[in-house]
């Protein structure tokens, strides 16, 4: 395992670092990365690596989500309003619909099967996303009409949306029966997971008031208490629907918001861990990438990514109708809401795993969809936001 730590480190810094010096975000270098150390690759990697993936890639959505919460200003949120409430739902939706009208035709699959791979395609990453809001939160781009918060709570909520879809979806596949019941577990499973949040934040800053601990430590129980609210999230499936990675957002901004001179150290010692948390986090995701369903994937498979990221732009557009922003703002959101990489690769083979009839084309779409949008929504970001957004 440590080999295999020490060829994900070296060769994911080095690709990420070539990338950067031909103007690439470095996420590209590090899922080439992936790719060729993978066991679709040159299988360098240990098995003991691979079974524990899913779990470091969480770990990594951790610590950004938590450095996420530690910026966001709740000020903020309260002013974009309508606009980010819309975001965490009618661009998916959109997208999903895209891949309705236009699976169907090209890969002679049903509705319900285009809208199991509608739902795959729909989740935006936040492991793309997050780092990129957080920078402008810092540089001050955008933060008039607060764009990168808007961004930042949609694609939050966006994930618990879509996954709640995925599921009743590919229940309805296995022949389950999915009650209106499903889809009420979405609202739920926000309120839930954004009060268990508050409660806890508001325990934690009480704590750190009380007894005085060097910030690595605190650091420590964060960590601690992050991991113990996904836990209590699988724990508590089938009797409150509840959403970890939005306990953990709302604990960083209850955090910011009482006691910012904290919040504001922590912040600096988290975007350190997010150093080493990217290059594991990108470096696996190019793992579960299989390069022969790309080949076989060909024109028709990047015509619905391509589609389906349409349909998404023009769901960002119709968010924001009514609102004060510029038409290069607007541009902006829509590009900045088009990055897939880390919910495809956790539930891309799923619908395969379940012996699914569309299973081997969800995982062909869900790869290629990762190969194509998060580079164009990296680069599109990292070389637009200056241009586009007012400082």
């Amino acid at each position: 395992m440590l080999t295999s730590l020490a060829y994900i480190f070296l060769l994911g810094l080095i690709l990420g670092f070539i990338a950067q010096k031909m103007s690439l975000p470095s996420l590209i270098g590090m899922i080439i990365a992936g790719i060729i150390l993978g066991p679709y690759g040159f299988k360098l990697l240990d098995t003991s690596i691979l079974d524990i993936s899913a779990a470091l890639r969480q770990l990594a959505l951790v610590i950004i989500l938590t450095r996420a919460g530690l910026s966001l200003n709740i000020a903020d949120l309260k002013q974009v309003g309508r606009p980010a409430i819309l975001m965490c739902f009618v661009p998916a939706c959109l997208e999903i619909l895209g891949v309705i009208l236009i699976a169907p035709k090209l890969f002679n699959v049903s509705i319900l099967e285009a809208a199991i791979m509608g739902s795959v395609l729909a989740a935006v990453s936040p492991a793309v996303i997050v780092p990129r809001m957080i920078q402008l939160i810092d540089e001050g781009y955008g933060t008039e009409n607060s764009i990168p918060q808007m961004i930042l709570a949609g694609a939050s909520v966006d994930d618990v949306f879509v996954i709640v879809l995925f599921t009743a979806f590919t229940g309805l596949a296995s022949g389950e029966r999915v009650s209106g019941l499903s889809f009420i577990q979405i609202p739920i499973s926000i309120i839930v997971g954004v009060l268990v949040g508050v409660a806890v934040g508001i325990l934690l800053v009480k704590f750190f008031k009380r007894y005085h601990i060097r910030d690595s430590i605190k650091i420590l129980i964060l960590l601690s208490v992050s991991f113990l609210l996904l836990e209590c999230e699988t724990r508590l499936k089938g009797i409150i629907p509840m959403s970890g990675l939005l306990a953990i957002m709302s604990m960083g901004i209850v955090m910011k918001q009482i006691y910012g001179e904290l919040a504001a150290r922590i912040s600096i010692r988290y975007n350190k861990l997010w150093v080493a948390a990217e290059v594991i986090l990108f470096v696996l995701v190019g793992a579960t990438v299989n390069l022969k369903y790309v080949l076989v994937a060909g024109i028709l498979a990047a015509t619905i990514v391509v589609v389906a990221m349409i349909f998404r732009m023009i769901g960002v557009l119709i968010c924001m109708l009514g609102t004060p922003l510029n038409q290069k703002e607007r541009l902006y959101c829509m590009v900045a809401y088009t990055p897939k990489a880390t919910v495809q690769a956790a539930i891309g083979g799923m619908p395969l795993a379940m012996g699914l009839a569309c299973g081997e084309k969800v995982l062909m779409l869900a790869v290629l969809s990762i190969l194509i949008t998060a580079p164009f929504g990296a680069i599109c970001m990292d070389r637009s936001y200056k241009r586009l957004l007012r400082k």
